[in-house]
């Protein structure tokens, strides 16, 4: 009978583990510190429910709404409000909104009419990129400046708090990658690629319905630790890893049949095992600082009737954005108040992450009074500071996943899953944890 060592109780862990158990796979989850999740966390204090790290998961394939089916939390489940689909970019020092349509796009003030007209250039655009550009040379190319500076670039800074210019389009944004490659076009593929995805029952991520819980994002670790019970052993810092002439593997001086990595890049190159794990310290995680904001409502000139604001770089402010938190779910403020996320630092700016915490408050306020017309100071306030947020896939990338591919050859039972190798996403990191499930049953 198979026994699986899971290492890491973060969600990709957690769910490989929970997907195991289902198929009558025993397992047991490693886990150093005394609580799962990893950087899901939820706060509720002084009548606010926040989240210290990701703050939903994008609905992007029938797998995940399976998962949740399985976990009993169908009731539990809490959809974004449909005021969420609305996006805000800064522009000329003020939150203007993102256009949600073609028509919409052509009467937009986010973008001149010289960017507008540079669009209808892109699917006579014959250039293919190869494996090695950057984000930043791909929409050069395909998009021009202005779509670089104030769509591409605060994109990347909202979801790997990146550099454009260092990460891989092959890597970073495969389907982007992919569109190219496939159709020739960004505008010709996103039409046909469409029409794909729904043979597939697949939603692309700009489409996919957000959602998250009625009791936030560490209710879905919890209830899957809940689901594996004893199986979740804390403050387990297993590092030695050895494998046995019998095709097992000898964790924590038990006998299993595979080991799960599902830790971050950086905390596996301090493995030990029979093969040189050093490279993967090589995978950056830049410094992210997350500050969570309660105010009265009343105190912003902005109506914040919306997913949030990002801001593009080329406008010189100190934030990387802001999410309009209580504004996209139910119940995460009182009564008459509002509450903002606000996200410092990054692959462009890492020092501002690890500043003082008045320091930083006093750039985000000015930020905020600028560009959403805040007037007075927060009723409530919650720093947290991640000194490795988010692997970068940059450009490069493919030696890391070659890598592990060929650990994975030389060493039969070991599997590297999570945010390191499957995308950095809430969704990606569940599902990498349903495939490697998958592929250890079969």
């Amino acid at each position: 009978m198979q026994k699986i060592a899971v290492i890491g109780a973060g969600i990709t862990g957690l769910t490989a583990a929970f997907a195991l158990k289902q198929r009558g796979i025993d397992c047991t989850v490693f886990e150093a510190s005394n609580r799962v999740g990893g950087v899901i966390r939820t706060i509720r204090e002084d009548g606010f429910l926040l989240e210290c790290g990701p703050n939903s998961v994008l609905d992007t394939s029938p797998r995940l709404g399976k998962l949740i089916t399985d976990l009993g939390m169908g009731t539990e489940r809490l959809n974004a409000n449909a005021s969420a689909q609305k996006r805000f970019i800064v522009r000329n020092q003020k939150a203007v909104a993102l256009p949600s349509s073609p028509p919409a796009f052509f009467t937009s003030p986010a973008f001149s009419i010289k960017a507008k007209l540079r669009l209808f250039k892109e699917p006579f655009i014959r250039s293919k990129s190869y494996e090695s550009e950057s984000l930043a040379d791909f929409v050069l190319r395909r998009l021009g400046q202005e779509f670089l500076d104030y769509a591409i670039s605060p994109f990347v800074s909202g979801v790997y708090a990146g550099d454009p210019a260092a990460l891989s389009t092959a890597y970073a944004f495969p389907k982007l990658y992919a569109l190219e490659e496939k159709y020739g076009s960004l505008i010709v593929g996103a039409f046909r690629g469409a029409k794909e995805r729904k043979k597939r029952q697949e939603v692309s991520k700009k489409d996919a319905r957000m959602f998250t819980f009625r009791d936030g994002m560490e209710a879905l670790p919890r209830r899957l630790a809940e689901k594996l019970g004893d199986a979740v052993r804390f403050q387990c810092l297993e590092k030695k890893f050895q494998p046995l002439e019998n095709g097992k593997w000898k964790v924590a001086d038990e006998a299993f049949s595979g080991v799960v990595l599902a830790i971050p890049a950086h905390a596996i190159s301090e493995l030990e095992l029979p093969v040189d794990l050093s490279l993967f310290s090589e995978i950056y995680y830049p410094p992210v600082a997350s500050l969570s904001l309660g105010f009265r409502a009343d105190q912003f000139g902005h109506p914040l009737d919306g997913f949030g604001m990002l801001i593009p770089r080329v406008e010189n402010f100190y934030s990387l954005g802001s999410l309009f938190t209580s504004s996209i779910f139910a119940g995460r403020a009182p009564e008459g108040m509002a509450m903002l996320t606000t996200f410092v630092g990054g692959s462009l700016a890492p020092e501002k992450a690890l500043q003082d915490e008045e320091q930083m408050l006093a750039s985000v306020l000015k930020d905020m009074r600028t560009t959403l017309g805040l007037k007075g100071d927060p009723v409530y306030k919650k720093l947290s500071v991640y000194p490795n947020a988010i692997p970068q896939y940059n450009v490069g990338y493919e030696k890391f996943l070659n890598a592990m591919k060929q650990i994975e050859a030389d060493l039969p039972g070991l599997h590297f899953a999570g945010h390191y190798r499957d995308g950095i996403s809430v969704a990606d990191s569940i599902l990498s944890g349903l495939d490697i499930a998958e592929r250890i049953a079969s």
